[in-house]
């Protein structure tokens, strides 16, 4: 395809006078940089944000859930997220832009879990719950000390939490460690003695063997459960009917959790 382009000798460039500033006035580019810097989004060379994400498109956002208020409304969640858990049909609820943002100045567990620090009982995913649903605390076999216990009092005093769940676990390694350690009489490493200590009274001499590790793992949930419920703070609560205390363990091969009486 032919042209006839303009020679470029031809092209003469327009000349103009500089332009001065007005008095006072911040030059453009200088206002641009300012806007930037202040809305945190200062360009660095050509376009590029220093930190920032591409654009795209806000994805939909759904409102926050109606969060349970009654330790029944939470015990009836839990078991409704446990079998979508153990059954494959998570939603991954109060993950939404909505939530998150909403998170950002208060929030409102309904459910206070004190589990095993074991990396295969994560409770928000057994229980299929999200962002801002449980305040969970965990320790070695649920083990309590003062930070633990001042951590639950914190949602149970401070956030009006109802529910209170002890979740122990089948093949615990914390309540195991500490049957052999009993058995053989040696001490166990450095702070995991304390650990063993605090779930020795829970021993099930009944029984032997594995049998007498997964007696003593709902041992040891009954007797956390038995000593919260004894702390005078959370006594109060229990008997006002503001609160109430549950022991449920977690069954790795079936992915269920059941209440412990």
């Amino acid at each position: 395809m032919n042209s006839d382009p303009t020679p470029h000798s031809a092209v003469q460039p327009q000349r103009t006078a500089p332009v001065a500033p007005v008095s006072g006035a911040t030059p453009p580019a200088r206002r641009s940089l300012l806007r930037a810097a202040l809305t945190g989004t200062a360009v660095l060379g050509a376009g590029l944000a220093i930190g920032a994400e591409p654009a795209v498109a806000a994805p939909p956002t759904a409102a926050p859930r109606k969060r349970p208020t009654t330790a029944e409304e939470a015990l009836r969640e839990l078991a409704a997220g446990n079998r979508r858990w153990r059954t494959f049909r998570q939603q991954h609820p109060d993950e939404s832009p909505a939530v998150r943002q909403a998170l950002t100045t208060s929030q409102h567990p309904f459910a206070l879990v004190l589990g095993c620090i074991d990396s295969r009982v994560p409770p928000e995913m057994v229980f299929d719950q999200g962002l801002g649903d449980l305040m969970t605390i965990r320790s070695g076999g649920q083990v309590l000390d003062e930070a633990v216990l001042g951590s639950l009092a914190y949602g149970v005093l401070e956030l009006g939490i109802p529910l209170l769940m002890v979740l122990g676990h089948q093949s615990c390694g914390a309540v195991k460690a500490t049957v052999q350690a009993d058995e053989s009489g040696e001490a166990l490493p450095a702070h995991i003695q304390y650990l063993a200590d605090q779930i020795r009274p829970a021993i099930d001499h009944s029984k032997t063997g594995d049998a007498r590790v997964d007696a003593t793992i709902d041992a040891n949930i009954r007797l956390i459960r038995s000593r919260l419920a004894a702390e005078p703070d959370l006594a109060a609560k229990v008997d006002s009917g503001a609160l109430t205390i549950v022991g449920a363990r977690y069954e790795l091969t079936t992915q269920r959790v059941h209440r412990i009486g």
